[in-house]
C-alpha cells in the first residue's frame, strides 16, 4: 500500500483497527517515512448477479450508482443518510442471496419502489416518475390516487378504534380524501 501524502511504498503501519455493522474495518494507519496519518475502509465484496436492462443490455451492481439514484430522489427531504444505506444494503443482500448469476434490473427498481414507499411518498413519487416512465399528467395522478388510496386505507387500518372512539362522543371525524376542503394544501417548498 501507498502513503496517499508521501507516495512511500510499503512504510505504514495499522494505529487503530474498528468493526462496523456492515461487516467493514476501519483502519488508521501512519505513514513511517512522513509520520501523516489517514484511514482506509474495508469491505468484504460478496458476489452480486448481473444486471440485465430493459435494452438487453447487462451491468454490474454498482452500490454508488444506486445510493445516488435514491438520494437524487431525497433530495430536500426528511430522509436520514443511515436510512438510505439501510435501503441499498437491503437490496444488496437481497441480490446476493438469490443465487443467481444475472438479474433483471427491474428487481432492483421494484426494490427501490416499495422501499422508498415505506420512508417517503414524495420520494417515492419523484424515482417512480422516473422508473415507470410516466410521461403524462394522467398517469402521474393515476399514481398519486393510488397512494392516496394506500394511505388511507392504512389510516383506517391503524384508527379504527379511535374512530369509534370519535362515534362513542358524537363527534364525526373530518373528511381525509384528496382534495376536501379539510385537509392542508401540500408543502410547495419541495
Amino acid at each position: 500500500m501507498q502513503c496517499p501524502y508521501c507516495g512511500a511504498e510499503n512504510q505504514l503501519r495499522v494505529v487503530d483497527t474498528t468493526h462496523d455493522s456492515d461487516d467493514g474495518i476501519r483502519r488508521r494507519r501512519e505513514c513511517k517515512a512522513c509520520s501523516r496519518r489517514f484511514s482506509t475502509y474495508e469491505r468484504v465484496l460478496r458476489a452480486t448477479p448481473m444486471l440485465i436492462k430493459s435494452n438487453g443490455d447487462r451491468e454490474a451492481f454498482d452500490r454508488e450508482k444506486l445510493i445516488r439514484g435514491i438520494q437524487i430522489s431525497c433530495a430536500k427531504r426528511p430522509i436520514p443518510a443511515a436510512d438510505i444505506n439501510s435501503l441499498v444494503e437491503e437490496i444488496e443482500t437481497h441480490l446476493q442471496h438469490i443465487g443467481q448469476d444475472e438479474v433483471s434490473s427491474r428487481v432492483v427498481g421494484d426494490m427501490v419502489i416499495e422501499g422508498l414507499k415505506r420512508l417517503d411518498p414524495i420520494a417515492y413519487i419523484r424515482y417512480a416518475i422516473v422508473y415507470l416512465g410516466l410521461d403524462n399528467l394522467t398517469s402521474v395522478r393515476d399514481m398519486l390516487d393510488s397512494l392516496l388510496g394506500d394511505q388511507q386505507s392504512h389510516t383506517n387500518a391503524k384508527g379504527s378504534g379511535a374512530a369509534s372512539g370519535a362515534a362513542d362522543t358524537g363527534k364525526r371525524s373530518a373528511p381525509t380524501a384528496a382534495g376536501s376542503d379539510s385537509e392542508p394544501p401540500p408543502d410547495s417548498s419541495s
